[in-house]
C-alpha cells in the first residue's frame, strides 16, 4: 500500500505560494487544494492574489472562487467539504498539495477543529439588532 502525502505550503500573500504549489503539483502529477479563506468567493478580486487563468491551466485548483460572499460558509464547512475532496484525491493520486495563507483553515485540515454547535437563527438575528440598534460597542461590552 502506497503511502499518502499532504504538502502543505503556507505563508502571508505575495511570496510565491501559488508558483511552489504548481510546481508541487506538476512535479507529483497531483491537484491543489486552497486554504486560502478569500480566495473562496467569486466576487473579490482585489488584494486575494487568487492564481490567474494561467495559474489555473497550469494545475488543477480546488476551492478557488467557488463561493460567494452572500453564502453562508464557515471554517466548518471548509473543513468538511477539503477533507472530503482530499480523501477523493488520494484515491487516484499519493500526493495532495494544500495552499493557503489562511492558518485557521490550514489548521482545520491539519489538526482538525472542535465540533461547532448549531446555532438558532433567531440567536443570528437578535445580535444583528442588536448591532443595528445599539453599535458595535453594545456587542463587544457583552
Amino acid at each position: 500500500m502506497s503511502s499518502k502525502h499532504l504538502l502543505v505550503v503556507v505563508g502571508p500573500t505575495a511570496i510565491g505560494k501559488t508558483s511552489l504549489s504548481i510546481a508541487l503539483a506538476q512535479h507529483f502529477k497531483c491537484e491543489i487544494v486552497s486554504a486560502d479563506s478569500r480566495q473562496f468567493y467569486k466576487e473579490m478580486h482585489i488584494g486575494t492574489a487568487a492564481p490567474d487563468e494561467e495559474e489555473l491551466k497550469a494545475a488543477t485548483h480546488h476551492f478557488i472562487q467557488h463561493r460567494s460572499i452572500k453564502d453562508d460558509y464557515s471554517v466548518g464547512d471548509f473543513e468538511k467539504e477539503a477533507i472530503q475532496k482530499i480523501e477523493h484525491l488520494f484515491i487516484s493520486n499519493n500526493y495532495v498539495v494544500l495552499v493557503g495563507g489562511s492558518g485557521l483553515y490550514v489548521n482545520a485540515i491539519t489538526k482538525g477543529l472542535d465540533d461547532f454547535p448549531k446555532i438558532e437563527e433567531q440567536i443570528r438575528e437578535t445580535l444583528k439588532k442588536e448591532y443595528e440598534n445599539n453599535g458595535i460597542e453594545s456587542l463587544q461590552n457583552q
